[in-house]
């Protein structure tokens, strides 16, 4: 089984062996993947209905938005939600396709944007996601939403920055409890990052080893009692899967609670679209993850 360490070792593999393995794109065909983008955002659409809040900007640095969607009411459980691309591509508007199905379970949705990379290096966009959720508890109560039942996901390198956000060693910088995220979901994420230093996505990113070390979650865990729900498709790139296996291990070794998901019949980019089914089992352990 591959471990956090062996993650840590690809980065002194050759970008030629790397590459193919950290290539999503080449799991699907290209007019699959522009059907699947267009659905990304078509249904996001569909959940307008749900929109209770749209534009917020919560970073004066860097002028940056989130969404919030929900049921009427106060005090509600909320699902903060990344999305991915790499770090350089969609955003808030393709990203709230899960909030219908949890509206509909009494739950709020915040879709965030963040901007993308190269225009921003990976720790500007890090901070801007920790940005995002610390306005979600500091200022969400206005919005309906309860800052003690805070809850982060993320697909690929949103999974990423979502298990950046429940790592156990930031939150004093800006004004937040340990405990601010009580649950997390990572789906097809990325958790080591010296193998993306050596392929292909470092044209954009120019991540140094500094970056490397600062910004991996594998090197920055979750405190041990983090409920997280690692997830992924049946037919990710191996580079995905490695991590994902590494990542839950990794969890697992420390006593963290954690579910591990192989999603049958789902690419990178489909598996996404599983949040928005109320019968599927990825939006069903998300549900029982946030409601417990």
């Amino acid at each position: 089984m591959t471990t956090l360490a062996d993650l840590r070792a690809e980065g002194t593999r050759g970008r030629a062996d790397l590459d193919p393995d950290y290539d999503a794109r080449a799991t699907v065909s290209g007019a699959r993947f522009a059907a699947l983008m267009a659905e990304y955002r078509a249904g996001t659409e569909r959940c307008a209905h749900w929109l209770r809040h749209s534009g917020v900007v919560y970073d004066r640095q860097s002028g940056q938005k989130l969404d919030i969607y929900g049921p009427a009411g106060q005090g509600l459980p909320v699902f903060v939600f990344i999305h991915g691309g790499y770090w350089r591509a969609l955003s808030r508007h393709d990203s709230g396709m899960m909030a219908g199905m949890l509206a509909e379970r009494g739950i709020a949705t915040v879709a965030v944007d963040y901007q993308l990379a190269p225009g921003a290096t990976l720790t500007e966009i890090l901070r801007q996601v920790r940005s995002a959720l610390a306005f979600v508890f500091h200022e969400g109560r206005a919005c309906g939403l309860d800052p003690a039942r805070i809850h982060v996901g993320g697909s690929s390198a949103g999974g990423h920055l979502a298990a950046a956000l429940a790592s156990d060693d930031w939150q004093d910088g800006f004004g937040l409890p340990r405990d601010v995220v009580k649950s997390a979901l990572p789906v097809s994420g990325l958790f080591e990052l010296a193998p993306i230093a050596a392929a292909f996505p470092q044209d954009w990113l120019w991540l140094s080893e500094a970056d490397v070390a600062a910004l991996s979650p594998a090197r920055h865990l979750p405190r041990p009692d983090l409920p997280v729900t690692v997830a992924r498709a049946a037919a990710e790139a191996p580079g995905f899967e490695r991590q994902s296996r590494a990542y839950a291990a990794a969890l697992r070794a420390q006593g963290n609670p954690v579910t591990e998901l192989e999603i049958p019949a789902r690419n990178h980019f489909d598996v996404l679209m599983d949040l928005a089914d109320p019968e599927a089992a990825l939006s069903r352990a998300l549900v029982a993850q946030i409601l417990a």
